[in-house]
């Protein structure tokens, strides 16, 4: 190729970068002849849909009897400063003398040697640009590579056939993705399947790592099989999980086709339109779909889509370069085409822009009836100015008033929150100054505290102690972080006796924070572990079945209620029960240092007078935790899993925290020809679940991914029936799980989900509500009729004497008929007067709202039946 013929593109934010190398000239004044590298940065105008120069630049170099060439040119990071330049390399020929010199170019249009090394040899194989900047070549089935850090060529203590990827991997640096002749260990190698593999193949495929000159393990990016057809590739993704390296690639090999890799895999194979392919690229475009863009030595291309397989999508021929970049400014990446035309000498002549999708410009094409006319468009967009400023102030004036009333409600939620704690506490209050009261008032409310002025208090400051509760209801106090949670627990006691499904925690901030509410939204539930450790329940928010709704405004609060169903009878009720509360984290971490008092809130039942049930709500004070974030950095609180031999070992609180910070979602699962022996086998085989120590039927995920940290619990009602209990993060965990399920189970079966907790279980609470709801009603049923009786009056005293008389006394004499007849007429009133009784209704509120509670509770059993 001539001199005047050679030039190179390359795309660099949105811009195309023309390098051209001018022919040898002769300077005044000097003996040599100059040549010129030259750039122009030339960008896509939208109007015209053509591609205009933005500015130019050039590097002069001396000829003296040398041939100079570009050898290849590619954007990569500048250790120096961490951004990335475009660089150009470049080879200067003299006799058997050959300099290379690598070019840095800057936004200025400034050419900085990076450096320079000479060799007594061509470099004509796999050279590669990379981080640093640094350069990389094959010579003689060895490696060489120098950098810009050390100016020295460096070698690689192994030999190779091929280079097919050099890129950055995530905690490891540069790294050299190569082919070589398998080298089989003559002994203590494990991995048998990568000996037998290579051994077959006879070569295999290695990853070298530059900064620490040590090897990776060829498998994690593909079988040794594909290494004998492999041409190029290009790594997508890289991540680090659980120090468990993960990558996703494409590959496309000598024999026509393009494979896609996931975790050394393969996923999936396209057969390419043209032969001999030798790079492979991608494109995200805007509806986030990953475009292959390949390139053969014939000079034609290709794009493959990846959806639900891989599929040619679009080819052309006679294409002198394919550039990938946001070239008209959409926000996403388009490819760019430059087609060979040897009639037009002008750059960029021949092109198409193109994402496959709603972009598609093309050179040659007029684009003028597409563009308005400039008057339509100022006029327009003068319009939509004025428009959106009149709705910009609008709202600004509705975001302010917002900001004033929230700011007023949250100093009434605040002092209102200080007045409750100190009354748990048995703490005097101290009313608010007399400005704060002022403020109150001005916004237009009445004050609610006296006006006596007194010094301010602040609550972290106290330090008088709440009085002790006559009932120890509290064992232990715990907290843990689990992910983004805040996982506080309270052990109770085993003499605690009272009803769990009206137990729950408050979290309550114990500083003085006028801007920032006291209250804490959490999520209080209830866990029960029976010695044995051989049944573990975990109850959770019910979603009341949607006719009973209304029902709960009886109560007249909002906290969230939680339902602890009842064992079966056959297990054991002696065990410690746990009550927990779940939070965000995240917002309790932007005040670096908090302290939370922790409450817990009971509902103690007691008999009235009137023959029904009155309850009356307890809260006990249960301490206090503290929570900082060096704490949290240094895993203080912090879940623990660890392997031991063939069991999960925890703490007990971690075990807790896991569950409770979890969604639990049951299913049955059911086969009506085959047994269900596989479920096991994919827990304890794909899914790598290993038993708690403390508790063997809840097994725990250390599979690497989302589902690590997965709690199963799976239980046999039969070889053909069991019921698969799931405690997951979030519902991406639960069908990625279920997924993988389905795969090894038979067709045969079936997965239902389950409402919530066991059938058994159900309708033995469904029993024990029913004989509630049954005693609820004669108990308010025989009150009513007692309140009657004493409220009727059944004659006076002498006639009551004349009751216990003989009968046939009475009717010997025209006397005693009267006095019957006025007994008997008498009694008839007094029984009327008994069918038609009217109730108090301070009293018919309190049986209403008995019954009503007594027919929501079954009514939602019966619901998580059906």
């Amino acid at each position: 190729m001539f001199l005047s013929e050679q030039e190179q593109f390359l795309s660099y934010n949105g811009e195309v970068l023309v390098f051209q190398l001018s022919k040898p000239k002769h300077v005044e004044g000097a003996a040599d002849k100059t040549i010129n590298l030259c750039v122009r940065r030339m960008v896509f105008n939208r109007e015209t849909k053509l591609f205009v120069q933005k500015s130019s630049g050039a590097f002069s170099m001396r000829a003296n009897h040398s041939k100079i060439e570009m050898v290849c040119c590619s954007c990569t990071t500048d250790s120096r400063t961490g951004i990335i330049l475009p660089c150009i390399f470049m080879k200067k020929k003299k006799r058997n003398n050959i300099k290379y010199l690598l070019l840095l170019l800057h936004s200025s249009n400034q050419f900085e040697q990076s450096f320079h090394f000479q060799l007594d040899y061509e470099l004509k194989e796999d050279i590669r640009l990379f981080a640093g900047p640094s350069v990389l070549w094959r010579h003689a089935n060895k490696l060489f590579y120098i950098s810009s850090n050390t100016c020295m060529v460096h070698s690689a203590p192994f030999q190779l056939s091929s280079v097919v990827w050099t890129g950055e991997i995530v905690g490891e640096g540069t790294v050299v993705l190569g082919i070589r002749t398998a080298c089989l260990p003559e002994c203590g190698d494990t991995d048998e399947f990568s000996i037998s593999d290579r051994a077959i193949w006879g070569s295999e495929l290695f990853a070298y790592v530059i900064q620490t000159q040590k090897m990776l393990t060829g498998t994690w990016f593909m079988p040794h099989g594909y290494s004998k057809v492999v041409s190029s590739v290009y790594i997508c993704k890289n991540e680090r999980w659980e120090k468990q390296l993960r990558i996703s690639l494409v590959a496309v090999t000598h024999k026509n086709q393009l494979i896609w890799f996931q975790n050394g895999l393969p996923k999936g194979v396209c057969e390419l339109p043209f032969k001999k392919p030798c790079s492979v690229k991608t494109a995200l475009t805007r509806s986030n779909d990953l475009l292959f863009v390949v390139s053969f030595a014939s000079g034609n291309s290709c794009v493959v889509q990846r959806r639900d397989s891989l599929q040619v999508a679009s080819k052309w021929q006679k294409v002198k370069s394919v550039l990938v970049d946001d070239f008209i400014g959409s926000g996403s990446e388009q490819l760019l085409l430059l087609f060979k035309d040897d009639s037009d000498t002008e750059v960029l002549s021949t092109f198409k822009i193109t994402n496959l999708e709603e972009v598609n410009y093309a050179s040659g094409i007029n684009y003028k009836h597409d563009v308005p006319a400039a008057e339509g468009l100022q006029e327009n967009g003068l319009l939509t100015v004025q428009a959106l400023e009149t709705r910009l102030q609008a709202g600004f004036t509705s975001v302010r008033e917002l900001q004033q009333h929230l700011k007023l409600k949250k100093k009434v939620i605040f002092e209102s929150c200080r007045a409750l704690i100190n009354l748990v506490e048995e703490r005097t209050h101290i009313l608010p100054k007399a400005k704060e009261k002022t403020f109150f008032c001005k916004e237009g409310l009445v004050s609610l505290w006296d006006d006596v002025e007194n010094p301010p208090h602040s609550l972290s400051k106290e330090t008088s102690l709440a009085s002790e509760v006559p009932e120890h209801f509290t064992e232990k106090l715990w907290q843990r972080v689990v992910g983004d949670s805040l996982v506080v627990g309270v052990k109770l006691t085993e003499s605690f006796s009272l009803s769990l499904n009206d137990v729950s925690l408050s979290l309550v901030m114990d500083q003085d924070l006028p801007s920032v509410s006291p209250i804490i939204k959490c999520q209080s539930k209830i866990i029960k572990l029976n010695k044995a450790f051989s049944a573990l329940a975990v109850s959770s928010c019910q979603i009341e079945p949607p006719p009973k709704r209304m029902k709960l405004d009886l109560h007249g609060k909002n906290d969230v209620k939680v339902e602890f169903p009842k064992r079966p009878s056959g297990v054991q009720q002696d065990g410690a029960k746990t009550v927990i509360a779940v939070t965000s984290l995240s917002p309790l971490l932007a005040f670096h240092h908090a302290c939370c008092v922790v409450l817990l809130h009971a509902k103690k039942q007691k008999h009235g007078n009137d023959g029904l049930q009155e309850s009356k709500m307890i809260t006990v004070l249960c301490g206090k935790i503290l929570l900082n974030l060096e704490d949290i950095s240094n895993g203080r609180f912090s879940v623990k899993m660890l392997r031991d031999n063939s069991y999960c070992t925890g703490a007990m609180e971690d075990i807790l925290a896991v569950l409770a910070a979890s969604v639990r979602f049951s299913f049955q699962v059911m086969s009506s020809d085959c047994t269900l022996t596989p479920v096991n086998s994919w827990l304890l085989g794909e899914m790598e679940c290993i038993p708690f120590k403390e508790c063997h039927d809840n097994v725990f995920c250390h599979k690497a991914g989302n589902v690590y940290g997965t709690v199963f619990n799976w239980s046999l009602k039969n070889p053909f029936e069991g019921v698969l209990t799931i405690f997951c993060r979030n519902l991406t965990v639960l069908f990625q799980c279920l997924h993988s399920l389905t795969r090894v189970l038979p067709p045969s079966c079936s997965v239902k989900l389950l409402r919530s907790g066991r059938k058994g279980a159900l309708t033995e609470q469904l029993a024990l509500a029913l004989k509630k709801e049954m005693l609820t009603w004669k108990s308010s049923f025989f009150s009513k009729e007692s309140k009657a009786e004493n409220s009727l009056t059944w004659g006076n005293e002498a006639g009551r004497k004349t009751d216990n008389a003989p009968l046939a006394s009475l009717l010997d004499t025209v006397e005693g008929v009267q006095q019957f007849r006025k007994k008997f007429q008498n009694e008839r009133e007094q029984s009327v007067l008994s069918m038609n009784q009217t109730v108090n209704g301070a009293l018919y509120q309190k049986i209403a709202l008995k019954i009503a509670e007594a027919q929501l509770s079954s009514d939602m059993i019966v619901w998580r039946l059906s």
